[in-house]
């Protein structure tokens, strides 16, 4: 039976419809965007370049950076650009592929910072066997998972969401093709699919988020057989690690662990971990971990050595 579409395209209301606050928006984050491109980059560019980072721990680090910028493109540019006029739209097809983006990519750094919280829990918990069981084979395999993790995350909810007939209203009160204001669009019963929803995207947060937690609470049990100054340099990694979770988990819960509405703060949510926590997240990193900063900056002093022996 086919589904019926009289909808080509959606009307998105985005952050505001003031032109004053859009322009200030436009800026804002224009520079949140570079920033975040620009930071992220420096950090895959640094990992990779630099043989003293070849820890699984940076590994893993520098994959994420990869995440966040992929995962900041599939919202903020087109946020930028619509900052910039009132009533923008989007095409049915377009909104579809930015559903898909953000869940892939959302869906990835999910379980990759499940993967780097096992990679701590081992590192700390058994530090004697880490080299035997973090294997670079174990390594790249576990991104893979990740990867396809996303990839299975987001299709199931493309595929919910392809299911709706749309034949009605086409305004769309957020400035990111979601699931919760499809849903309200739809000119069908979507009880069923929205505790789907709650199923796939809720569960996949609030499942590794328990996961996280326990692991910390393993890690935090055995930091006591660590000496005064061993605890405070896995604290400081756990604790720049830690933040980022909370930073992207508890919106994530916050937004998706309820049922199939949609709210006025859906919007903040949504920009906070879809747009600010990539931008943190290097921040983060970098500032608590002596051994890429100064990774960072040999590898800028040899960029300004290549400059100026040409």
């Amino acid at each position: 039976m086919e589904i019926p579409h009289n909808l080509t395209e959606f009307i998105m209301l985005g952050l505001s419809q003031q032109p004053e606050v859009q322009r200030v928006l436009f800026v804002v984050f224009l520079v949140i965007y570079l920033a975040t491109v620009g930071g992220n980059m420096l950090i895959v560019v640094t990992v990779t370049s630099s043989p003293i980072l070849a820890a699984p721990m940076y590994f893993f680090l520098a994959n994420l950076s990869l995440i966040d910028t992929c995962y900041s493109s599939s919202l903020a540019p087109k946020l930028i650009a619509d900052s910039l006029c009132q009533g923008t739209t989007i095409s049915y097809q377009g909104c579809m592929a930015q559903l898909f983006g953000a869940h892939f990519f959302g869906g990835v750094e999910i379980i990759l910072l499940t993967v780097m919280a096992y990679d701590r829990y081992v590192a700390i918990c058994k530090p004697l066997r880490y080299p035997a069981i973090m294997t670079q084979p174990l390594c790249a395999g576990l991104v893979g998972v990740a990867w396809l993790g996303g990839f299975l995350h987001s299709f199931i909810q493309l595929l919910l969401v392809l299911q709706l007939p749309f034949c009605g209203p086409n305004i769309i009160d957020h400035f990111v093709c979601d699931l919760y204001p499809l849903l309200e669009l739809a000119c069908t019963d979507t009880y069923v699919l929205g505790l789907l929803v709650v199923a796939n995207s809720g569960a996949i947060c609030l499942l590794n988020f328990l996961m996280l937690a326990a692991s910390y609470l393993v890690i935090l049990h055995s930091l006591r057989a660590y000496s005064a100054a061993g605890r405070r340099k896995a604290l400081s990694t756990c604790g720049a690690h830690f933040t980022v979770v909370a930073l992207f988990f508890v919106p994530c819960i916050l937004s998706y662990m309820r049922p199939a509405s949609t709210l006025s703060i859906d919007k903040n949510m949504a920009v906070f971990y879809g747009i600010l926590t990539p931008l943190l997240n290097p921040l983060i990193y970098t500032l608590r971990n002596e051994e890429v900063k100064s990774a960072a900056r040999r590898l800028f002093i040899q960029q300004d050595l290549q400059v100026w022996g040409e």
